[in-house]
């Protein structure tokens, strides 16, 4: 069996440690309904051996301390939490998570477990990712890891990391696709009622989502935000909207960008480049094609608003997130 030890460092994130671990158990379940023998086991490790307090009140129990030098994993993942953060504080524990990694196969981090990850110099120079939230006091603490704000996850080598708590699903479901193919996997996902890739790309939040957050009163534009984002072939000019809304195209867009803190072209384009990326890791459509759909002027017209608003081109964003999450694997 492929032993996977998860770390969770108390206070942990519930999710962080329950999340990856109902994934893994579902695919041993499918496994060995289809006659072969479970290929995980599980196991929860913590600063000591017992009680693990989360941040949900619930407390967990971890059967190991990853203090054990006998401690062994094929895969580890570290969970995070307020707990994952408070961490790297202790000189003795990042000692000894180091050296657990150094003993391990393929070494993740989950949501703010990257801080841990990051404490032990396994990142250093390397691509990685956590949770949005908490980006900027990742960059001020380890200067020497490039910070991915863009991606769900992250796989680079040995070293993988995902985004924040529900993320560590995802990558969990991409583990169990590369180790046992995408049939069991999507078995996984069905089980779970989760897609086995997220819509939106590997972005951890869409336009729409971040802009119906940040705004004050989110329901007065919400079913215009729905049907944009259901038409963005087509013309979404601020007076074809504003006629939608039956205003003015001057009071639409003053109260537009009042009320979801963002100019209505600006959205538009987010919500296009939201829709390029699901196409663009989803899908074999060319270039010119995505743009298209997604209703782009041109494939330059795409590529434009890419490096805008993530820095990259659509080409290199499709070749960076296309790969698998497997990355190394011992037996």
């Amino acid at each position: 069996m492929h032993r996977i030890v998860i770390v969770a460092f108390p206070p942990a994130q519930l999710l962080d440690v329950s999340g990856p671990l109902d994934v893994f158990s579902m695919a041993n379940g499918a496994a060995q309904a289809a006659g072969t023998c479970a290929p995980y086991e599980l196991v929860l490790a913590g600063p000591q051996a017992g009680p693990v307090p989360t941040t949900s009140g619930v407390a967990l129990i971890a059967t190991h301390s990853l203090y054990d030098p006998d401690l062994r994993a094929d895969t580890l993942l570290l969970a995070g939490g307020a707990g994952a953060r408070m961490a790297i504080r202790d000189t003795g524990l990042v000692a000894a998570l180091t050296a657990l990694c150094c003993r391990a196969g393929r070494v993740g981090s989950i949501c703010t477990g990257a801080f841990p990850l990051a404490a032990t110099g396994l990142l250093d120079k390397a691509r990685a990712t956590t949770h949005w939230a908490h980006f900027d006091e990742f960059a001020g603490l380890f200067p020497n890891v490039e910070l991915d704000r863009h991606a769900l996850f992250v796989n680079d080598g040995r070293c993988h990391s995902s985004a924040g708590i529900s993320a560590g699903i995802d990558y969990a479901l991409a583990l169990v696709e590369a180790d046992l193919g995408r049939k069991l996997a999507l078995q996984v996902a069905q089980g779970l009622v989760v897609f086995l890739k997220r819509p939106g790309g590997q972005a951890q939040f869409s336009a729409q989502l971040a802009a119906e957050a940040a705004a004050p009163d989110p329901d007065r534009f919400s079913v215009l935000a729905g049907w944009m984002a259901d038409n963005l072939a087509g013309d979404l000019s601020v007076p074809i909207l504003a006629d939608r809304m039956a205003m003015s195209p001057r009071n639409f867009a003053r109260r537009f960008a009042e009320t979801m803190q963002i100019a209505p072209g600006k959205y538009v384009e987010r919500l296009r480049v939201d829709a390029a990326r699901r196409l663009l890791t989803g899908s074999d459509l060319p270039l010119q094609r995505v743009a298209a759909r997604c209703g782009f002027a041109s494939a330059e017209a795409m590529r434009v608003a890419f490096k805008k608003h993530i820095d990259t081109a659509p080409n290199a964003f499709r070749a960076r997130f296309r790969t698998t999450a497997g990355g190394d694997r011992s037996a």
